[in-house]
């Protein structure tokens, strides 16, 4: 944005439109999104924009970026690991196992049931 904003200060000055330093910031703070509008406010407040200079401006700007880009990644990695933790859960596999340890509980029951009757009658 920085660069963007210098050519077309660079390209008005040619035009003979000269601004000065603190008309530069005060642009620069109005045209940052609303995500930025807390970060904008603390540096009305705390600094003086008429003796402001441009490149300090700009300074603080990329730091906020920066720390607000760290920010998102620790966040983004957090979201990760509680996935990853989410995914070692093994309750399908349980549910398989007890689905499949009660079906052969059951063939071993009806197998006993089967084995006890024909002993009653004499079966081999």
């Amino acid at each position: 944005m920085f660069s963007r904003f210098t050519n077309i200060i660079n390209a008005l000055q040619a035009l003979d439109k000269t601004y000065s330093n603190s008309e530069m910031v005060r642009k620069i703070l109005r045209c940052l999104p609303k995500s930025w509008m807390l970060k904008v406010t603390a540096i009305e407040e705390a600094k003086n924009l008429n003796i402001l200079p441009l490149e300090d401006l700009i300074g603080s700007l990329m730091t906020h970026e920066l720390s607000m880009q760290k920010k998102d990644d620790d966040e983004k990695n957090e979201k990760n690991k509680k996935k990853i933790v989410a995914l070692k859960s093994s309750s399908i596999e349980d549910s398989e196992d007890d689905d499949q340890n009660e079906e052969l509980a059951l063939i071993t029951r009806k197998f006993k049931k089967f084995l006890a009757s024909k002993k009653k009658f004499g079966g081999n």
